[in-house]
């Protein structure tokens, strides 16, 4: 690879999107890795209490447009991928600049992230799932580019990872590398400092394991969460590889 490409992968919260970092964090070609560069600026801008807060905006540059300068930088050889929560982009941000960027989309079923997201952010909002923020993303790269933005299920890549990641590997132009279907365990110098309390799970992986359909019962607060997360989550699903 003489270019450099930046790979913006737009996931909302419980979405595997750590696991699929790991991913193409063995690939020969990643020259750089950012986990969630626009988290302080998110959570500067909005106020939200999450977890290690001040850790988080003290540790990324908060402002969004430095962020999107440090996204859209075309110098080196190689891959720069970009794990973005789809909700970090706010609605105050400016939003064109990922538009320079190769835009990718992960989605899950909304039943397989409700409950997960909401054992770690117990007062979480609609808004905090990213479910809409998604939906808008995918609509703007859609309308600027001349081909359907490359569109991931979680749970297929769960359940069959060389076959999924190969066919991205195919629709973004890039070589396959077997490397991406293991990993070692632990913590990386790339992620966020977050990543004690987010990503206990994918510091002990290895590799992607199959998906075990859950047999609890939703709350009421749940079911109306996933009720009215489905109708996007089927629109993106329409699309995927």
């Amino acid at each position: 690879m003489n270019e450099r490409l930046n790979i913006a992968m737009w996931s909302g919260p419980r979405n595997l999107s750590t696991a699929l970092m790991r991913s193409f964090g063995n690939r020969e070609d990643v020259i750089s890795i950012l986990d969630e560069p626009l988290y302080a600026a998110y959570l500067k801008s909005t106020g939200k209490d999450h977890p290690m807060r001040d850790e988080v905006i003290a540790s990324q540059d908060s402002n969004p447009d430095e962020v999107a300068k440090i996204c859209t930088q075309s110098k080196g050889s190689g891959i720069c991928y970009q794990k973005h929560m789809v909700q970090h982009l706010h609605n105050t941000f400016n939003s064109q600049w990922i538009l320079q960027l190769t835009n990718c989309f992960l989605i899950r079923n909304p039943e397989e992230v409700v409950d997960s997201f909401l054992l770690k952010l117990p007062d979480a909002k609609f808004e905090d799932f990213g479910f809409d923020q998604q939906l808008n993303i995918f609509d703007l790269v859609a309308r600027n580019m001349d081909a359907t933005p490359l569109v991931i299920d979680a749970t297929e890549l769960r359940n069959n990872p060389e076959n999924i990641l190969k066919k991205a590997c195919d629709r973004l132009s890039i070589s396959w590398d077997s490397r991406m279907l293991e990993w070692k365990s632990g913590l990386r110098s790339y992620d966020g400092v977050w990543a004690p309390h987010w990503y206990p799970s994918v510091e002990s992986s290895t590799c992607f394991k199959k998906y075990k359909k859950s047999t609890n019962t939703f709350s009421m607060k749940v079911k109306s969460i996933i009720d009215k997360a489905m109708p996007g989550y089927e629109k993106l699903s329409a699309y995927k590889i």
